[in-house]
């Protein structure tokens, strides 16, 4: 299996049949487990069995197929599926750090990851220290000798600013720190952050992996010892287990992400090179576009430039607002990495909470709209685009 390639890998990869060899997997939607005798009961929960389960909150068949499969694809020796994606991201921090502990984390972060490192971190007496995440100097100087983990988005929401992983993995671990990355924008299918340097990786599941508006999830891989040993047993004991339902639809999910996200992305590309020069906009901001300011760092990172645009429309949020009003195939919501394309106003959705200045030095401006392509027409979506800016 570790000769497939990814498609086939996204097919196949750790199915589990019953005595049934059904075609599809499983959903084996129970919270428990029978055991044959007392005695094996007992066993079970000494040791666990590779293919042994005890309740649904510590693992599942349904679920093991999902992490498996997540799991060679991007390389990992193991995964574990939580029940969203800020699951992931909580159960990832705070099973790497304690009180005493010192985090360093890019500025540059959802609104909710944001809500847990500057807010939910430092009332369990950990320390935070937040940097222009594009800056290696920045990163180095904020390491101190208790500093356990690097924390930032490979590619930043909205602004779509990279991270060098190589640079900042190299100054964590001469440090003794771990490098946990959300690599949501980047897609497991563009970018492998674990051969880059990272430690941890995080997805929220709910993006590309469902990619269709479906279902919650999130995902954390990294080395075995860490996933079923501090990881696994916070998120049993705290209840952010991924549901059998949800995993199923994600494996579903899983066999179709490498065919729709290089198809959005080829979308993404196309638009971002059609609307760059367009009078209406201050700027286009596309990884994959020549002109952005990181392209080269992006090319050594990155297979292609995702599925995310960011446009900046002259004349600030009443414009942008009416650009958004107006457009008749993109629909507007806060999701992304969905097989319909999606509009959202970061300033005063995703990234409402932050202040005015925060919001300046991250570069969200009032004209700014988040677009995440999806799987329409090129020809149509450009001319929504078109016609939106126009009105606007």
């Amino acid at each position: 299996m570790n000769n497939w390639n990814t498609r086939t890998k996204l097919v196949h990869e750790g199915t589990r049949r019953s005595q049934y060899g059904e075609l599809s997997e499983a959903i084996y939607l129970t919270q428990g487990f029978v055991y044959p005798s007392a005695e094996a009961a007992q066993e079970r929960f000494e040791a666990l069995g590779d293919d042994e389960f005890i309740y649904a909150r510590y693992g599942n068949p349904t679920v093991a197929m999902f992490e498996d499969r997540i799991a060679s694809l991007e390389g990992a020796e193991a995964a574990f599926a939580t029940a969203s994606g800020m699951a992931a991201v909580n159960g990832a921090l705070f099973a790497l750090l304690e009180a005493g502990d010192h985090i360093v984390a890019a500025k540059a972060l959802f609104g909710s990851c944001l809500f847990i490192v500057e807010n939910l971190l430092p009332k369990f007496g950990i320390e935070v220290t937040l940097v222009d995440g594009t800056d290696l100097a920045a990163w180095e100087a904020a390491i101190q000798p208790n500093t356990k983990v690097c924390f930032f988005e490979t590619l930043s929401n909205p602004t779509l600013a990279a991270v060098d992983i190589k640079g900042v993995a190299a100054i964590a671990h001469k440090a003794g720190a771990k490098v946990v990355v959300d690599n949501v924008f980047a897609t497991p299918i563009f970018q492998r952050a674990l051969k880059l340097g990272a430690d941890v990786i995080i997805y929220s599941a709910t993006k590309h992996i469902d990619g269709q508006g479906r279902c919650l999830g999130g995902v954390v891989l990294g080395e075995a010892d860490f996933i079923h040993g501090a990881l696994e047993t916070y998120m049993k004991h705290t209840g952010g287990a991924l549901s059998p339902f949800n995993a199923w639809v994600m494996l579903k999910g899983l066999e179709t992400m490498d065919l729709r996200v290089r198809a959005q992305a080829e979308t993404a590309l196309k638009l971002a090179k059609a609307l760059e020069d367009n009078e209406k906009l201050e700027r286009v901001i596309y990884p994959g576009l020549e002109r952005h300011a990181q392209y080269a760092l992006i090319s050594s990172q990155m297979e292609a430039g995702g599925t995310v645009i960011s446009l900046d429309l002259k004349g600030g949020k009443a414009a942008a607002f009416v650009f958004i009003n107006a457009l008749k195939i993109v629909l507007i919501s806060n999701n992304l990495g969905d097989a319909k394309s999606i509009i959202t106003h970061p300033a005063t959705t995703t990234h409402q909470r932050l202040s005015d200045v925060q919001l300046d030095e991250l570069g969200i401006s009032d004209g700014l709209v988040r677009l995440s392509v999806g799987l329409e027409d090129f020809g149509d979506l450009l001319a929504d685009i078109e016609d939106a800016l126009k009105a606007a």
